[in-house]
């Protein structure tokens, strides 16, 4: 009879002892009542509670989501707009979260919606249209201040939609276009006036090139005739001094310079010009032709004899 007591003691103590084991998971904390009283926090882990006793009430410390559903809003310029939001906190005191709100949720979802329909209706149609980022901050400045007596911090807040009525969504779609036409029309003008003038600069560069080109060409053929014409009288001159030299130095009779004269007369004959024109000095050297040409004469007559 006494050992199959000890068993049952053995097996009823096991029990009990497996009833108080509890695993808290790393992302958790546990808050353990007793007997409806609030005892102690336990960490992440293997704890122990004493079963039938205590109580472990598990929190989750990841951040969470709270969807707030659609609802209407009337905003600065009695426009209504169907706006929704998503709200992020996460749980900073578990022991408040458990004991100073009852349903942590749904309060945070009336609050969201409470004060979405303040901070819109302070604000116009277009102004709650473009200022997505000015009503998520706003509504977490004030979600988080409201929410931290219950040990909880709202991290972020992002709205995701904002709907205003049908007929207003087609006047905007209407205005959008025109818009777009407008900027594209605007475009196009610009874009011909762009390529006009760049066209006509393109004309006036060409040309100016052109006139450039041509005065370039102009100059080289100038000073290639100048070159010509200095390089030619440079050796006439230099060719006239070594005849003038070399005459004086043969101490020339007037039969030589009479008969290079000739030869002269001769060369300039033989050009293209149809008039010629003889210095009046060349009077004296044609007397001297004449008598070379009278003496040849006798000494002809006389050898005939």
């Amino acid at each position: 009879m006494m050992p199959a007591l000890v068993i049952i003691v053995l097996i009823f103590l096991f029990i009990w002892a497996l009833l108080g084991l509890k695993i808290v998971r790393p992302y958790q904390r546990g808050a353990v009542e007793r007997l409806g009283k609030y005892q102690r926090m336990v960490q992440p882990g293997l704890n122990f509670i004493i079963p039938f006793l205590e109580r472990l009430i598990k929190v989750d410390m990841r951040e969470q989501v709270v969807d707030v559903p659609p609802q209407e809003v009337i905003t600065k310029d009695n426009a209504t707009v169907t706006v929704d939001a998503i709200v992020y906190y996460e749980v900073t005191d578990p022991v408040k979260v458990l004991y100073n709100v009852a349903n942590f949720r749904l309060a945070t979802i009336k609050l969201a919606q409470t004060n979405l329909r303040n901070v819109i209706g302070d604000l116009t149609l277009d102004e709650s249209l473009t200022s997505r980022e000015r009503i998520n901050a706003k509504l977490r400045d004030v979600l988080d201040e409201a929410t931290d007596k219950w040990g909880a911090k709202v991290t972020r807040v992002e709205l995701q939609r904002i709907e205003p009525p049908s007929d207003v969504t087609e006047a905007m779609h209407r205005q959008m276009k025109a818009e777009r036409d407008r900027r594209a029309v605007v475009l196009e003008a610009e874009g011909i006036r762009q390529a006009a003038i760049l066209k006509a600069e393109g004309e006036k560069q060409a040309r100016i090139l052109e006139a450039e080109g041509q005065a370039g060409a102009i100059e080289r053929v100038a000073d290639a005739e100048k070159y010509k014409l200095l390089t030619v009288a440079e050796g006439e001159a230099q060719a006239i001094e070594r005849v003038y030299s070399a005459i004086h130095k043969g101490n020339p009779t007037k039969d030589l310079i009479a008969i290079k004269y000739l030869e002269a007369l001769a060369k300039m004959a033989e050009g293209k010009a149809t008039k010629m024109f003889v210095p009046y000095e060349a009077s004296g050297i044609m007397s001297a032709v004449a008598v070379i040409a009278e003496a040849l004469n006798d000494k002809a007559g006389e050898g005939e004899k």
